[in-house]
């Protein structure tokens, strides 16, 4: 993607979300496996509506904005998400300041944990529950293939904590419950 005169290099991870059955037990399987907790945060994620992509603008205290562009299929199993990173300036600057039109927010308490080129996310996700996400991140050293196997691995270490796969974004599910609510 290129924003003015900078070129912004897109990533990829593959990542698998499930509902959480029980955090602390998550908790403790992160510490076993060897993965440290490198920060709790609250974020807010306010989504837009694109007609290419998803693009979420995510605050949290004491961090930078940053803005994360992404591509990936809505599907429970792990999967490929390619994605970019901008600053507050850089979206600005590719989508101007008055086109974008605020879908809704998101808010959540999360975990991050890191082992190798993994993230493990453990989210309480105000309104919606609590859930597990997996991120292993593609690179030179890690091809796709292999961050499949890492996955695959983290789901059976983690299978008596993890409930139901989760095929949408926070953002779909929030949709979700609001369309429920305002049938009630």
């Amino acid at each position: 993607m290129t924003v003015g005169a900078e070129t912004i290099r897109p990533m990829r991870n593959i990542e698998f979300k499930a509902e959480l059955r029980d955090l602390d037990a998550a908790r403790t399987q992160c510490k076993l496996i060897g993965a440290d907790c490198v920060a709790v945060t609250r974020q807010v994620d306010t989504y837009f509506k694109l007609t290419d992509g998803r693009l979420k603008r995510r605050e949290a205290e004491g961090e930078p904005v940053e803005w994360i562009y992404y591509h990936r299929a809505d599907e429970s199993r792990p999967k490929l998400s390619n994605y970019t990173i901008l600053s507050d300036d850089q979206a600005r600057l590719r989508w101007g300041t008055h086109s974008l039109r605020e879908w809704l927010v998101v808010a959540k308490t999360r975990e991050i944990w890191i082992l190798e080129n993994i993230r493990v996310h453990l989210d309480e996700v105000d309104d919606l529950g609590v859930f597990i996400e997996f991120e292993a991140i593609v690179s030179r050293e890690h091809n796709v293939q292999e961050c499949h196997e890492l996955i695959a691995d983290l789901r059976t270490r983690f299978g008596p904590v993890i409930n139901e796969p989760i095929s949408l974004s926070y953002s779909d599910l929030m949709e979700q419950l609001i369309n429920i609510n305002s049938l009630s």
